[in-house]
């Protein structure tokens, strides 16, 4: 007679484990919040390319626009990487606030406006 191997009863008080938890929830929630980080470094940094340039010409400006999208792209790229629920939001949102921003100004906030470029500030 062939049949399963005898498996004996689970002991008394066990309990499945539990069904894994959705975290779609935390990784919408923090991509909220990234977008409004960025919003904020691009204030802090937007800032500091306004007062630092001054008549250097459009080089500060565009240090600004990479670091700008540096922040954006390979830190949320970073954290992303992570593959953690907290981390994953807070990439993307740091990505589509870069975006959102950058629609939302004509490229102004985000350096990406050629005008800027050719001294029509």
């Amino acid at each position: 007679m062939t049949g399963p191997p005898f498996e004996p009863p689970p002991p008394p008080g066990w309990l499945p484990p539990p069904p894994p938890s959705n975290s779609g929830g935390t990784v919408a929630g923090l991509a909220v919040v990234g977008v409004l980080l960025f919003g904020m470094i691009n204030l802090v940094v937007g800032l500091i390319v306004l007062t630092t340039t001054g008549n250097r010409g459009p080089s500060g400006v565009a240090f600004g626009a990479a670091v700008l999208a540096l922040v954006a792209f390979a830190g949320g790229a970073g954290l992303i990487a992570l593959r953690r629920p907290w981390a994953r939001g807070l990439g993307m949102g740091l990505m589509i606030g870069w975006a959102l921003l950058s629609v939302v100004s004509v490229g102004y906030c985000t350096g990406l406006n050629p005008e800027m470029y050719t001294g029509g500030i």
